[in-house]
Protein backbone atom coordinates (compact mmCIF):
# COMPACT_ATOMS: atom_id res chain seq x y z
CA UNK A 1 0.00 0.00 0.00
CA UNK A 2 1.10 3.57 -0.65
CA UNK A 3 0.47 5.59 2.49
CA UNK A 4 -0.31 9.29 2.36
CA UNK A 5 1.47 10.86 5.34
CA UNK A 6 -0.19 14.20 6.22
CA UNK A 7 2.66 15.10 8.54
CA UNK A 8 5.28 15.08 5.77
CA UNK A 9 6.40 18.12 3.80
CA UNK A 10 5.51 17.45 0.17
CA UNK A 11 5.21 13.70 0.89
CA UNK A 12 8.84 13.29 1.92
CA UNK A 13 11.04 13.41 4.97
CA UNK A 14 9.98 13.32 8.62
CA UNK A 15 6.37 12.07 8.89
CA UNK A 16 5.87 14.33 11.94
CA UNK A 17 7.42 17.52 10.55
CA UNK A 18 4.13 19.35 10.03
CA UNK A 19 2.62 18.00 13.23
CA UNK A 20 5.36 19.70 15.24
CA UNK A 21 4.69 23.02 13.50
CA UNK A 22 1.00 22.75 14.33
CA UNK A 23 1.83 21.92 17.94
CA UNK A 24 4.28 24.85 18.12
CA UNK A 25 1.76 27.22 16.57
CA UNK A 26 -0.91 26.21 19.06
CA UNK A 27 1.51 26.71 21.96
CA UNK A 28 2.34 30.21 20.71
CA UNK A 29 -1.34 31.07 20.17
CA UNK A 30 -2.28 29.86 23.66
CA UNK A 31 0.62 31.82 25.17
CA UNK A 32 -0.52 35.04 23.49
CA UNK A 33 -4.13 34.52 24.54
CA UNK A 34 -3.28 33.88 28.19
CA UNK A 35 -0.50 36.45 28.66
CA UNK A 36 -1.56 40.03 29.45
CA UNK A 37 1.57 41.52 31.06
CA UNK A 38 4.39 40.99 28.58
CA UNK A 39 3.16 43.52 26.01
CA UNK A 40 2.72 46.02 28.83
CA UNK A 41 6.39 45.98 29.79
CA UNK A 42 9.61 46.96 28.03
CA UNK A 43 10.92 43.99 26.02
CA UNK A 44 14.42 43.56 24.60
CA UNK A 45 15.78 40.57 22.69
CA UNK A 46 19.46 39.65 22.98
CA UNK A 47 21.39 37.25 20.73
CA UNK A 48 23.84 36.06 23.38
CA UNK A 49 24.96 36.72 26.95
CA UNK A 50 23.14 36.41 30.25
CA UNK A 51 21.92 39.95 30.91
CA UNK A 52 21.07 43.30 29.34
CA UNK A 53 21.68 46.86 30.52
CA UNK A 54 18.95 49.51 30.65
CA UNK A 55 20.46 52.99 31.14
CA UNK A 56 18.49 55.51 33.20
CA UNK A 57 18.93 59.29 33.37
CA UNK A 58 17.26 61.99 35.43
CA UNK A 59 16.05 65.45 34.43
CA UNK A 60 18.06 68.50 33.43
CA UNK A 61 17.53 71.82 35.19
CA UNK A 62 16.77 75.18 33.59
CA UNK A 63 17.68 78.64 34.90
CA UNK A 64 17.95 82.29 33.82
CA UNK A 65 21.29 83.48 32.50
CA UNK A 66 22.94 86.48 34.12
CA UNK A 67 24.55 88.74 31.53
CA UNK A 68 28.33 88.42 31.53
CA UNK A 69 28.59 85.17 33.46
CA UNK A 70 30.16 82.06 32.01
CA UNK A 71 27.87 79.15 31.16
CA UNK A 72 29.52 76.04 32.58
CA UNK A 73 26.88 73.36 32.04
CA UNK A 74 25.37 71.02 34.61
CA UNK A 75 25.48 67.44 35.79
CA UNK A 76 22.66 65.03 35.00
CA UNK A 77 22.49 61.97 37.23
CA UNK A 78 22.62 58.61 35.49
CA UNK A 79 22.38 55.01 36.55
CA UNK A 80 21.47 51.65 35.10
CA UNK A 81 19.27 48.64 35.68
CA UNK A 82 20.56 45.21 34.65
CA UNK A 83 18.13 42.39 33.89
CA UNK A 84 19.52 38.86 34.05
CA UNK A 85 18.13 35.87 32.20
CA UNK A 86 16.41 33.31 34.45
CA UNK A 87 16.89 29.57 34.13
CA UNK A 88 15.33 27.92 31.07
CA UNK A 89 11.55 27.70 31.52
CA UNK A 90 10.03 24.50 30.12
CA UNK A 91 6.65 22.85 29.79
CA UNK A 92 7.12 19.21 28.71
CA UNK A 93 4.54 16.61 27.73
CA UNK A 94 5.08 12.96 26.79
CA UNK A 95 2.70 11.37 24.29
CA UNK A 96 2.73 7.56 24.39
CA UNK A 97 2.07 5.67 21.16
CA UNK A 98 -0.42 3.32 22.80
CA UNK A 99 -2.44 6.20 24.27
CA UNK A 100 -2.58 7.99 20.95
CA UNK A 101 -3.66 4.80 19.20
CA UNK A 102 -6.47 4.06 21.67
CA UNK A 103 -7.75 7.62 22.05
CA UNK A 104 -11.06 8.42 20.38
CA UNK A 105 -10.22 12.16 20.21
CA UNK A 106 -7.25 14.28 19.13
CA UNK A 107 -5.58 15.44 22.32
CA UNK A 108 -2.38 17.04 20.98
CA UNK A 109 -4.16 20.38 20.52
CA UNK A 110 -5.26 20.36 24.15
CA UNK A 111 -1.77 19.42 25.33
CA UNK A 112 -0.22 22.20 23.26
CA UNK A 113 -2.66 24.74 24.67
CA UNK A 114 -1.87 23.71 28.23
CA UNK A 115 1.87 24.07 27.55
CA UNK A 116 1.29 27.58 26.25
CA UNK A 117 -0.95 28.51 29.18
CA UNK A 118 1.58 27.29 31.74
CA UNK A 119 4.43 29.37 30.30
CA UNK A 120 2.17 32.43 29.95
CA UNK A 121 1.11 32.07 33.58
CA UNK A 122 4.73 31.92 34.72
CA UNK A 123 5.64 35.10 32.81
CA UNK A 124 2.53 36.97 33.98
CA UNK A 125 3.07 36.08 37.64
CA UNK A 126 6.71 37.15 37.59
CA UNK A 127 5.89 40.47 35.91
CA UNK A 128 2.98 41.32 38.21
CA UNK A 129 5.06 40.54 41.28
CA UNK A 130 7.78 42.81 39.92
CA UNK A 131 5.30 45.62 39.25
CA UNK A 132 4.26 45.56 42.89
CA UNK A 133 7.88 45.37 44.02
CA UNK A 134 8.68 48.31 41.73
CA UNK A 135 5.96 50.33 43.49
CA UNK A 136 7.81 49.63 46.75
CA UNK A 137 11.29 50.34 45.36
CA UNK A 138 13.43 53.46 45.72
CA UNK A 139 14.51 55.64 42.82
CA UNK A 140 16.87 54.28 40.19
CA UNK A 141 18.64 57.65 39.84
CA UNK A 142 19.66 59.93 42.70
CA UNK A 143 17.18 62.80 42.83
CA UNK A 144 14.55 60.78 41.01
CA UNK A 145 11.32 59.27 42.27
CA UNK A 146 10.59 55.89 43.75
CA UNK A 147 7.39 53.92 43.49
CA UNK A 148 4.05 54.79 45.09
CA UNK A 149 1.61 52.99 47.36
CA UNK A 150 -2.03 53.91 47.86
CA UNK A 151 -3.64 52.51 51.01
CA UNK A 152 -7.40 51.93 50.97
CA UNK A 153 -8.75 49.59 53.61
CA UNK A 154 -11.79 48.54 51.56
CA UNK A 155 -10.33 48.63 48.04
CA UNK A 156 -10.94 44.88 47.63
CA UNK A 157 -14.62 45.05 48.57
CA UNK A 158 -15.95 48.55 47.87
CA UNK A 159 -16.27 49.86 44.31
CA UNK A 160 -16.17 53.54 45.30
CA UNK A 161 -13.04 53.01 47.39
CA UNK A 162 -11.40 51.11 44.53
CA UNK A 163 -12.29 53.84 42.03
CA UNK A 164 -10.92 56.52 44.34
CA UNK A 165 -7.69 54.54 44.76
CA UNK A 166 -7.30 54.17 40.99
CA UNK A 167 -7.70 57.93 40.53
CA UNK A 168 -5.19 58.51 43.33
CA UNK A 169 -2.76 56.18 41.54
CA UNK A 170 -3.21 58.09 38.29
CA UNK A 171 -2.55 61.33 40.14
CA UNK A 172 0.64 59.87 41.65
CA UNK A 173 1.89 59.00 38.17
CA UNK A 174 0.96 62.47 36.88
CA UNK A 175 2.87 64.14 39.68
CA UNK A 176 5.97 62.14 38.78
CA UNK A 177 5.73 63.11 35.09
CA UNK A 178 5.06 59.54 33.96
CA UNK A 179 3.64 59.61 30.40
CA UNK A 180 -0.14 59.30 30.26
CA UNK A 181 0.01 56.73 27.45
CA UNK A 182 0.61 53.02 28.08
CA UNK A 183 -0.77 53.01 31.63
CA UNK A 184 -2.68 49.95 32.82
CA UNK A 185 -4.63 48.98 35.94
CA UNK A 186 -4.42 45.26 36.71
CA UNK A 187 -7.25 43.78 38.77
CA UNK A 188 -8.24 40.32 39.96
CA UNK A 189 -11.70 39.20 38.73
CA UNK A 190 -13.40 40.08 42.04
CA UNK A 191 -12.22 43.70 41.93
CA UNK A 192 -12.80 43.95 38.17
CA UNK A 193 -16.41 42.89 38.69
CA UNK A 194 -16.82 45.47 41.46
CA UNK A 195 -16.31 48.24 38.91
CA UNK A 196 -18.97 46.71 36.65
CA UNK A 197 -21.63 45.83 39.23
CA UNK A 198 -21.32 48.72 41.68
CA UNK A 199 -19.02 51.22 40.06
CA UNK A 200 -21.67 52.85 37.86
CA UNK A 201 -19.47 55.87 37.23
CA UNK A 202 -16.88 53.64 35.57
CA UNK A 203 -19.12 52.42 32.74
CA UNK A 204 -22.09 54.80 32.50
CA UNK A 205 -22.10 56.91 29.32
CA UNK A 206 -23.39 59.98 31.19
CA UNK A 207 -20.10 60.13 33.07
CA UNK A 208 -17.85 59.21 30.14
CA UNK A 209 -18.29 61.92 27.51
CA UNK A 210 -21.30 60.17 25.98
CA UNK A 211 -19.21 57.05 25.31
CA UNK A 212 -20.14 53.70 26.79
CA UNK A 213 -17.03 52.69 28.76
CA UNK A 214 -18.10 49.11 29.26
CA UNK A 215 -21.12 46.88 29.64
CA UNK A 216 -22.83 45.04 32.46
CA UNK A 217 -24.23 42.63 29.90
CA UNK A 218 -20.78 41.81 28.51
CA UNK A 219 -18.99 42.12 31.85
CA UNK A 220 -16.50 44.71 30.59
CA UNK A 221 -14.99 47.99 31.72
CA UNK A 222 -12.41 49.56 29.44
CA UNK A 223 -10.66 52.41 31.23
CA UNK A 224 -10.60 54.64 34.30
CA UNK A 225 -8.75 57.96 34.40
CA UNK A 226 -7.36 57.24 30.94
CA UNK A 227 -5.79 53.96 32.07
CA UNK A 228 -6.69 50.59 30.56
CA UNK A 229 -8.43 48.20 32.96
CA UNK A 230 -7.06 44.66 32.64
CA UNK A 231 -8.53 41.60 34.36
CA UNK A 232 -6.12 38.83 35.37
CA UNK A 233 -5.95 35.77 37.60
CA UNK A 234 -2.21 36.20 37.98
CA UNK A 235 -2.06 39.19 40.32
CA UNK A 236 -0.12 38.19 43.48
CA UNK A 237 -2.22 37.90 46.63
CA UNK A 238 -0.08 35.76 48.96
CA UNK A 239 3.34 35.79 50.59
CA UNK A 240 5.52 34.45 47.77
CA UNK A 241 8.62 32.72 49.12
CA UNK A 242 9.43 30.33 46.27
CA UNK A 243 10.88 30.82 42.80
CA UNK A 244 13.59 33.33 41.86
CA UNK A 245 14.43 35.64 44.76
CA UNK A 246 13.96 38.76 42.63
CA UNK A 247 10.22 38.05 42.34
CA UNK A 248 9.52 37.16 45.97
CA UNK A 249 7.56 39.33 48.40
CA UNK A 250 4.56 39.55 50.68
CA UNK A 251 1.57 40.51 48.54
CA UNK A 252 -1.14 39.61 51.05
CA UNK A 253 -2.56 43.14 51.13
CA UNK A 254 -2.20 43.90 47.41
CA UNK A 255 -5.56 44.88 45.89
CA UNK A 256 -4.39 46.11 42.47
CA UNK A 257 -1.33 47.40 40.68
CA UNK A 258 -1.13 50.35 38.29
CA UNK A 259 1.82 50.34 35.94
CA UNK A 260 3.25 52.26 33.02
CA UNK A 261 5.06 50.26 30.36
CA UNK A 262 8.42 51.59 31.56
CA UNK A 263 8.07 50.23 35.12
CA UNK A 264 9.44 46.75 34.44
CA UNK A 265 11.36 45.14 31.62
CA UNK A 266 11.84 41.76 30.00
CA UNK A 267 14.94 40.41 28.28
CA UNK A 268 14.53 37.50 25.86
CA UNK A 269 17.41 35.19 25.02
CA UNK A 270 15.43 32.27 23.58
CA UNK A 271 11.93 33.06 22.39
CA UNK A 272 9.08 30.62 22.80
CA UNK A 273 9.81 27.44 20.84
CA UNK A 274 9.05 23.72 20.85
CA UNK A 275 11.13 20.60 20.33
CA UNK A 276 10.04 16.99 19.93
CA UNK A 277 11.86 13.69 19.88
CA UNK A 278 10.60 10.14 19.48
CA UNK A 279 11.99 7.64 21.99
CA UNK A 280 12.11 3.97 20.96
CA UNK A 281 12.91 3.07 24.59
CA UNK A 282 9.75 4.76 25.83
CA UNK A 283 7.57 4.18 22.75
CA UNK A 284 6.34 7.73 22.55
CA UNK A 285 7.16 11.33 21.72
CA UNK A 286 8.47 13.93 24.17
CA UNK A 287 7.42 17.45 23.25
CA UNK A 288 8.94 20.39 25.13
CA UNK A 289 7.82 24.02 24.95
CA UNK A 290 10.57 26.32 26.21
CA UNK A 291 11.80 29.88 26.53
CA UNK A 292 14.68 31.70 28.20
CA UNK A 293 13.99 35.19 29.50
CA UNK A 294 14.32 37.35 32.59
CA UNK A 295 12.47 40.28 34.14
CA UNK A 296 13.51 43.24 36.24
CA UNK A 297 12.50 46.63 37.65
CA UNK A 298 13.36 49.60 35.41
CA UNK A 299 11.57 52.74 36.64
CA UNK A 300 9.91 52.43 40.07
CA UNK A 301 8.21 55.82 39.67
CA UNK A 302 6.06 54.24 36.95
CA UNK A 303 4.36 51.76 39.29
CA UNK A 304 1.70 52.18 41.99
CA UNK A 305 0.47 49.49 44.38
CA UNK A 306 -3.08 49.76 45.70
CA UNK A 307 -3.15 47.95 49.03
CA UNK A 308 -5.56 47.42 51.90
CA UNK A 309 -3.09 47.87 54.78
Amino acid sequence: MTASRPGQVNSSGDPKALFLKVFAGEVLTAFREANVALDRSMVRTIQYGSSAQFPATWKAAASYHTVGTMITGQTINSNERVITIDDLAISPVFIANIDEAMSQYEFRAEYSQQCGFSLAKMVDKNLFQLMVLAARASATVTGGNGGSQITSATAKTDADALLAAIFAAGQALDEKDVPSEDRSVFLAPAQYNLLIQNGGLAIHRDYNDGVQNGSVAKGQVFSVDGMAIVKTNHLPTTNVTTGPTAYQGDFTNTAAVVSHKSAVGTVKLLDLATESEYSVWHQGTLVVAKQALGHGILRPESAVEIKTA
